[in-house]
């Protein structure tokens, strides 16, 4: 599951171990990811029993925390679109942006919380992506927990100068504007000192090194055929059954 070890307030977001996806090859997560997201523009009458259909396997995943708190993380966003949707066009839009929105965040955290960094650059390289930016993509994803790190340590040494980022009216939005620069502007410095020490450390490993070689290596299976297999002929029913 999604471990929350706390450092201060710095949640850093672990795998789930004990998902059956866990052992799956990443490129086949990542075309289960696809065919999803496709499968989401089904009518609604469908994409309700769609809905269902993916609850139960999130079940069986193993995945409905992570699920859980990635929809309630983008709440205030589902729920504005679902009343201005409603509001300006029609009810069953409403419903249908909602749902559609809600499988799409949950597909994030279907994969992230089951791939390892490391696989997902090794999958993005298999499939024909060069290095250069498969590697800039796995070092975004990896470098999240870090910045965070950064930006709440920022964060407690300004608020311990009395500087403290909430909002305070119309009044105050001079002054609330300065207090973010003074908490902004130490994070992009200390963000491009970090980025400048890790392109010197790429080069000093052969980053750029034509007969490099990777230590791991992803190999497809058997169960990853039958999973890929049975994925398509499922989102084929659902999306030309009529």
């Amino acid at each position: 599951m999604f471990n929350l070890s706390q450092s201060g307030k710095t949640k850093t977001i672990q795998l789930n171990q004990s998902s059956p996806l866990r052992n799956l090859d990443p490129r086949t997560k990542l075309w289960m990811c696809l065919t999803i997201s496709l499968a989401v523009m089904v009518p609604l009458d469908r994409l309700t029993l769609f809905f269902s259909g993916y609850i139960l396997f999130v079940l069986w995943a193993r995945l409905l925390p992570e699920m859980v708190r990635q929809v309630w993380r983008l709440k205030w966003i589902l729920i504005v679109l679902f009343f201005v949707d409603w509001w300006l066009v029609s009810l069953e839009l409403a419903i249908i942006i909602t749902l559609r929105l809600t499988l799409l965040s949950g597909v994030f955290a279907l994969f992230f919380s089951t791939t390892a960094t490391t696989e997902l650059g090794l999958a993005l390289e298999s499939l024909g992506i060069p290095y250069r930016y498969a590697f800039s993509i796995n070092l975004a994803f990896q470098s999240i927990g870090l910045l965070q790190e950064e930006w709440h340590a920022i964060r407690e040494a300004q608020q311990s100068r009395g500087i403290f980022i909430k909002f305070e009216g119309i009044r105050q939005l001079v002054k609330q504007l300065n207090d973010l620069i003074a908490l902004t502007v130490p994070a992009i410095v200390l963000t491009t000192r970090r980025a400048w020490a890790i392109t010197e450390a790429a080069y000093t490993r052969g980053f750029d090194s034509p007969n490099r070689q990777s230590y791991n290596e992803i190999k497809m299976k058997a169960l990853d055929w039958f999973v890929i297999v049975s994925f398509l002929v499922v989102i084929s029913l659902f999306i030309f059954w009529r």
